[in-house]
């Protein structure tokens, strides 16, 4: 078994929900095996209220989590990544930078819980569901032989994910 961690960056528009709720899960629950980032087109500056409690509340680390651009990634001296997902639609439609590393890609498009109108119950149990989600797609990438599927085989289950059932 190799010990090769791997860099993955999440990717949305605002980078404060979506992309900010799965870099927070997959640093928790897989470090070691991975290294998440998450970054946006458009960045809004900060994180979503709703997204932020509910990662305290599932006691998810906060620490070090920011609303940055996508630039960063693309700069020297960025993190070499192996692979970007876009969890937004409007991210996935935009021209990207290139990432330095030939990182492999998918479109792994979730609601939006910052867009979503509602009371603030209603708006912290949908920001819950789209959390759901995110690790329920999470947990099967990980859990890929990632090292012994060629490119092809690893793009086409990485494009399943993002389009398995939501449900």
């Amino acid at each position: 078994m190799s010990d090769k961690s791997y860099n993955v960056l999440f990717l949305c528009t605002g980078n404060s929900a979506r992309s900010i709720l799965a870099e927070a899960i997959l640093n928790r629950d897989l470090s070691g095996k991975f290294k998440a980032f998450s970054a946006g087109s458009h960045p809004k500056g900060l994180i979503d209220p709703t997204v932020l409690a509910l990662l305290k509340k599932t006691n998810h680390p906060t620490d070090g989590l920011r609303s940055k651009s996508w630039e960063e990634f693309a700069q020297p001296g960025a993190p070499e990544l192996d692979f970007v997902f876009t969890v937004c639609d409007n991210a996935a439609g935009e021209v990207c930078p290139v990432w330095p590393g030939q990182p492999m890609t998918a479109h792994w498009g979730v609601p939006d819980p910052v867009a979503f109108d509602g009371s603030e119950a209603e708006k912290a149990a949908h920001t819950a569901e789209v959390m759901r989600m995110l690790s329920n797609r999470i947990s099967i990438f990980a859990a890929l032989p990632l090292q012994s599927l060629s490119r092809l085989t690893l793009q086409k289950h990485l494009d399943d994910i993002g389009r398995a059932n939501k449900a």
